[in-house]
């Protein structure tokens, strides 16, 4: 209802077909409607669609997102004197509405950097991996990748969850590989139920991880280890790294399920799994300090 080329009702209707539990419709400074697509779509228990906007501001030519999911009302953009207090701005003013509150795409247009993002309060959610074609997911000519920058920030005591996410904007141009197609981010969930409070408050808590592809069949933390079990599919193989402040791989491990235990020092440690067609799924830091 923003942009793109395609409906809510498209939206709606995709993602149930590909065997999604939830979608949060998030257009530019508008707020979709969802009690019609539920009563067309939402099953109780499999299937489920949550209003949301993206709130779209700007601080000179730097584009700042962030997504409201499951808002009050419309939220509008705050502006703000820097980029770090934009940020704040459209935080607060998505709290105020009651709802949850992610940052998107930090490198989209080389918006946001991890001083930017260590600064913010209120938040602790921010996009990791987008699957739109032109967000600089992995850096270049000397700017960091989205998944260093989130090094960057924990190393510094900031808790941030990684968040996966599509950003389609295009529904009818399967051909074009340069489309900001669906199906390329999501995260997956662990929530008593399939309802909004439950899968925000998961969220909120960091109880989830993102994906590209990989599925885990389990992963556990206490205070002594994380443990993670793959779901395997098919002759597909993965690497699991194991890291820790500074993005250093503290161990990489080969077989499921893999563990690490901690040993004392490390600050945070997080997993990253890598399958061998290049899927990937990242799981939350485990905050040790």
């Amino acid at each position: 209802n923003s942009d793109g080329d395609g409906y809510a009702d498209e939206a709606a209707r995709w993602y149930r077909e590909h065997g999604y539990n939830f979608l949060v419709i998030t257009d530019h400074n508008y707020l979709t409607g969802v009690d019609v697509l539920n009563q067309l779509y939402g099953a109780e228990g499999r299937y489920l669609v949550i209003r949301g906007d993206e709130v779209s501001d700007r601080c000179g030519d730097k584009p700042v997102h962030l997504n409201a999911l499951n808002p009050e009302y419309n939220v509008l953009p705050r502006g703000g004197a820097t980029v770090a207090e934009t940020i704040q701005n459209d935080i607060d003013a998505i709290r105020e509405a009651s709802a949850l509150v992610h940052i998107n795409h930090p490198n989209f247009v080389w918006a946001l950097t991890a001083e930017d993002l260590k600064q913010v309060e209120g938040c602790v959610l921010f996009e990791l991996y987008s699957g739109h074609p032109a967000v600089n997911n992995l850096g270049g000519g000397g700017r960091p990748g989205v998944e260093e920058l989130w090094d960057q920030v924990l190393t510094s005591g900031k808790l941030l969850y990684g968040m996966g996410v599509d950003d389609t904007h295009s529904f009818h141009q399967p051909e074009n590989r340069d489309a900001a197609r669906p199906g390329q981010a999501w995260v997956m969930v662990r929530a008593s139920e399939l309802t909004v409070e439950a899968i925000l408050a998961s969220l909120e808590k960091g109880d989830f991880y993102a994906s590209t592809g990989v599925e885990l069949a389990d992963y556990q933390a206490d205070e002594k280890e994380i443990r993670i079990e793959i779901k395997e599919s098919g002759n597909t193989r993965h690497r699991i790294l194991f890291i820790g402040a500074g993005g250093k791989v503290l161990q990489e491990e080969v077989s499921s399920p893999a563990v690490y235990r901690f040993s004392g020092g490390e600050h945070y440690v997080r997993a990253k799994i890598i399958d061998s067609n290049g899927n990937l799924a990242w799981t939350q830091p485990v905050m040790l300090d």
